[in-house]
């Protein structure tokens, strides 16, 4: 559209999306010259980054209404970062929503109005002079990424206005400018029926908050280029076809066409008539996330023999395609292993740079993530370039969703949802995904176009799906919505699902089905989470229509704030005083707002590894799941620990071609001695790469077994003797002297060489504190009997056997349950001082499941080092643990606590052999496991002050240390958190017996 003058009526019309904007284009670099594109530094670009004038308005009536007329000074502006969000600088408030919109409850509307009470409005403006490599030719203004809805003036003139926050917006102005200083003035507003399109679960941020830039072109310049790269001859060659949009073309114009390897030699020279017929190259690489192999397209554009102008692209061989029901990327079977992305910093928002990006791909590749979808929205240019170098394959999604329309509460409620079947919304919805396809187009990472996320079906989204069929032979195009509507099942080529459980994926596969299978989300990893992916991973194997999916999500959505005590804490919804808001929803990443990893991560690096590995003390099995490479770029190392001590290793060169697997034997020691074996193979990588240092390991696996039998030795101590008082029954030897309260009903006291390790009598334990998970499926509702069996257990009778070479002493507690159940602890002293505890649950009918089953000791606070012998490095559960391997590990009290947003259970160690809990002079308690492992954590805080913080800063002063032994404890699930329970087989039943038992001694 074209108009000189603004309005404000543009805000409610879906009509209106765009007004003076130039044709969306590709991304490609260009330069005046070769020496330029070299250095990859454009001289015809000037960057408007910085501080900016700003003034901040609640709603358009109280704005500053002639802000952008030339005469007009900023004199009482604020100053505001550009790139940046108006919220994170101190105006209006930070607000985070899931589904419903923000203004649910406050205000009546429906699409396309919007507030006229509530709508923020941002006035910036900036000064600059024009860049002297400008001067003199065709000049635009690029605005890379503004919410929701902004209008452009320049020196008092209107230039444009645009909507779509997340794709680029360019505007002409060079009749606008000046010699000398330019007065560039946008108004961005927070609201426009555009809102109503952008209902994604995020924070509602408003502003400019992507890189603002000026840019010259050349009188003849190359405007658009589609490059479409194919592989032929089984794969083995390559085709090229171009397309370009030149401005400013004439009969004496030439372009000339150079193609390079990765090593910077040319493989081809030619012209650009040639491109655009088509030409073979012999014998190229191709490219995928396992090897992204780039060459490098040059078109130089000339005049009368001089060059004009260089434009750059990269270009990757590769087919991406259906085939028999299956997607194939070259020809094999892709199994995408993803997650999903949010741009996001917890300083910035979604106003991130490239280290953010650097950081971000990194770690994706160092934990075998070879996907992402780009929920929910199209990112920066800068990520996909990073794709392209790295090796990631993305899932490109349109900046569209409308759930607030649709489903209400959970329920399907579609009476007035958009864009649905609205001729009014069409045009816009269908920009939208132009503006994606015309930048991105000519990224090989892109396997899939997306036409958005959650805006349930209809007419306008299948023109979407349409339109990306029409342009783009080399994808394909997905949608989940579908699965609401099946009316609209054409619209996506593969069938796409959230949060199915593995059962209803299996139903679906087992059907013989037409379309293959991915989950776009699945494994919501909110708080502590991420139990039971193996679940899906294992369908990777059984059903070749399975093809992997997108965990949600990558990343904590937490912003910093100091609050009221001066503290800067991570927040989550509602801390900003939003309303409407869906509080800690936000915090599902398996990494944490700052960029500090999660523990969920190790299971995720484990169960997506491409090479998956199997070892006896004889031999290794490598299956090498890579669909191009073999194993050449790795190495293997075995060790065998005894005990949990290495003591013998060594390192091989195992290759195995892609898609195979060999067996490989290996010639250890042969250990005689007493003890636990176990036998490690991890792979390594060989060569420094892009994503990690040479000997980064990739994954592993072990085997464990044990020879001979332990011998306990027997302690003769003469001063070994039990005192049996009115109150407490006391155990005394040389060096230790251990007294039980017949009141307290347990262990009140353990003094070993003067030294007192019992603050409190230690409690049989049943609950947990609640996870994310728990609290969405209402555990406390169906368990919350288990919390009272905790706290209010009641003793009841206290059994004395005396021996000479020990005494055991049972107590017998009431718990408040139904039924009159009774719950028994044992302890047993011998002549050395050590005490074994035993705890046997019998099983009772009729109870449900119990959360965990084991004890709680509080101990003085400076015995924070722990150290054990069991499954680690970090926390890990019943049904999280394929990443963890056996092993000695050291840790803290407080850093075993992951700081989720909402304080929870954490720091959990499976298959526990022995722990050590001591202070900094080594002086401690160990607790060592009598014939099978035991589960346990060692916190500075109690389940029950985990229990009933919100947030980690309310936690109180740590003045114990928390150690919990348990027999076992339940899954921490994952398939959702809004009611999803933990899979049975990672209950623990009520009915059945559970027992643990493990000795405690000084050290």
């Amino acid at each position: 559209m074209k108009f000189k003058k603004a309005s404000l009526e543009w805000l409610e019309k879906p009509t209106v999306y765009e007004v003076n904007r130039i044709a969306a284009h590709s991304d490609h670099l260009f330069f005046q010259s070769e020496y330029e594109a070299r250095q990859g530094k454009s001289y015809l670009k000037q960057s408007l980054n910085g501080n900016w004038k700003f003034a901040y308005a609640e709603n358009p009536s109280l704005r500053q209404k002639e802000f952008y007329k030339e005469d007009f000074e900023p004199t009482g502006f604020d100053s505001i970062v550009v790139p940046g969000h108006i919220q994170t600088q101190g105006y209006d408030r930070n607000q985070y929503i899931n589904t419903m919109y923000p203004w649910d409850g406050q205000e009546m509307l429906r699409p396309p109005h919007v507030s006229n009470d509530y709508n923020p409005v941002g006035s910036y403006i900036t000064f600059f002079e024009l860049e002297e490599s400008l001067l003199n030719k065709q000049t635009f203004i690029s605005f890379q990424g503004v919410e929701t809805a902004f209008y452009v003036w320049l020196n008092g003139e209107f230039v444009g206005y645009s909507e779509d926050s997340f794709t680029p917006s360019d505007f002409e102005i060079t009749n606008f400018l000046k010699t000398g200083r330019n007065k560039l003035a946008v108004e961005v507003y927070k609201r426009s029926s555009a809102s109503w399109i952008e209902d994604q679960d995020f924070w509602r941020f408003s502003g400019i908050f992507r890189d603002v830039y000026l840019y010259a072109i050349p009188k003849i310049h190359i405007e658009d280029i589609f490059v479409h790269p194919e592989l032929v001859n089984d794969y083995q060659d390559g085709k090229l076809k171009v397309e370009v949009r030149m401005i400013g073309d004439d009969p004496n114009t030439i372009v000339e066409a150079v193609i390079r390897n990765k090593d910077n030699n040319i493989i081809y020279q030619g012209n650009l008539a040639e491109l655009e017929e088509g030409i073979q190259i012999d014998d190229v690489t191709a490219w995928s996330a396992e090897n992204p192999y780039l060459y490098q397209l040059e078109l130089l554009v000339k005049e009368n023999n001089e060059i004009i102008e260089v434009v750059t692209q990269t270009i990757g061989f590769r087919n991406f395609e259906m085939k028999d029901g299956l997607m194939l990327i070259n020809g094999k079977r892709i199994i995408f292993k993803g997650i999903n992305r949010h741009e996001f910093h917890h300083r910035r928002g979604r106003a991130i740079t490239e280290d953010e990006m650097l950081w971000d791909i990194r770690f994706m590749k160092q934990h075998n993530i070879n996907a992402v979808r780009t929920s929910h929205y199209p990112n920066q240019t800068r990520w996909y370039e990073l794709c392209d170098e790295y090796g990631i394959y993305l899932i490109d999604e349109a900046n569209l969703e409308s759930h607030g329309s649709w489903q209400k509460l959970g329920q399907l409620e579609p009476s007035w949802n958009v864009p649905g079947d609205l001729p009014e919304w069409r045009e816009c919805v269908l920009d939208r995904a132009n503006s994606m396809f015309q930048r991105d187009k000519n990224h090989p990472s892109i396997l899939i176009w997306s036409c958005g996320n959650e805006s349930y079906a209809g007419e306008n989204i299948l023109d979407m799906s349409d339109f990306f069929h029409e342009n783009d032979s080399s994808r394909l195009v997905h949608y989940e919505g579908v699965f609401w509507n099946r009316k609209y099942d054409q619209i996506s080529d593969m069938e796409s699902r959230m949060y199915a459980k593995p059962t209803e994926i299996i139903d679906y596969l087992e059907s013989k089905p037409a379309k293959p299978y991915i989950s776009c989300e699945y494994m919501h990893g909110m708080g502590n989470s991420l139990g039971g992916l193996s679940l899906y991973t294992d369908l990777e194997n059984r059903f070749d229509q399975y093809q992997g999916g997108f965990i949600w999500d990558y990343m904590d959505q937490s912003l910093l704030k100091r609050n009221e005590f001066g503290e800067e804490v991570l927040t989550y919804g509602g801390d900003w005083d939003d309303r409407a808001t869906d509080y800690e929803f936000c915090g599902n990443g398996i990494v944490f707002a700052d960029r500090t990893i999660s523990p969920k991560a190790q299971e995720v690096k484990q169960l997506y590894s491409n090479v998956k590995l199997s070892i006896s003390d004889k031999d290794i099995t490598v299956d090498n799941q890579n669909l191009f490479i073999d194993t050449s770029d790795t190495y293997f190392k075995v060790t065998v620990f005894k005990d949990g001590l290495a003591i013998w290793e060594q390192h091989y060169d195992f290759v195995v071609k892609p898609g195979q697997h060999r067996r490989f034997e290996f010639h250890s020691p042969t250990f005689t001695q007493e003890g636990e074996y176990s036998y490690h193979v991890t792979q390594h990588l060989k060569n420094q790469t892009l994503w990690s240092e040479s000997g980064y390991e990739l994954t592993f696996a072990q085997f464990t077994k044990k020879v001979g039998q332990k011998t306990v030795k027997t302690v003769n101590d003469p001063n070994f003797r039990v005192v049996k008082g009115d109150v407490n029954i006391g155990v005394h030897g040389s060096n230790f002297s251990i007294l039980f309260s017949i009141a307290e009903g347990g262990l009140v006291s353990f003094v070993k060489d003067g030294q007192e390790y019992i603050t409190r009598t230690p409690k049989a334990s049943f609950w947990r504190a609640m996870t994310d998970n728990d609290r969405g499926t209402k555990h406390g509702f169906d368990r919350g009997i288990w919390l009272g069996a905790s706290l209010y257990q009641k003793h009841v009778d206290v059994q004395i056997d005396e021996s000479q070479e020990k005494v055991k002493i049972t107590f017998v507690h009431e718990l408040p349950l139904p039924g009159n159940i009774t719950h028994n602890i044992s302890y047993t002293v011998d002549h050395s001082g050590s005490i074994s505890v035993e705890g046997n649950y019998p099983g009772y009918k009729e109870l449900p499941s119990l959360p965990v089953y084991g004890m709680d000791f509080k101990i003085k606070s400076r015995f924070q080092n722990v150290k054990f012998y069991g499954y680690g490095p970090e926390e890990n559960y019943i049904d999280r643990k394929e990443g963890a391997r056996l092993g000695i590990f050291e840790t803290t009290a407080l850093k075993n606590k992951a700081p989720y947003l909402m304080p929870q259970e954490t720091g959990n160690r499976c298959g526990v052999r022995w722990v050590e809990i001591t202070d900094d002079l080594g002086k401690g308690i160990l607790f060592e496991s009598i014939e099978s492992p035991f589960e346990m954590s060692v916190l500075p805080h109690s389940a029950y002050e985990l229990e009933n913080a919100s947030h980690q800063e309310e936690l109180p002063k740590s003045y114990y240390t928390w150690i919990r032994i348990l027999a076992a404890q339940m899954g921490v699930g994952g398939d959702d958190s809004w009611g999803a329970p933990v899979h049975d087989e990672f209950h623990l039943s009520s009915e059945k017996l559970l027992r643990f038992a493990f000795t405690i001694k000084a050290l």
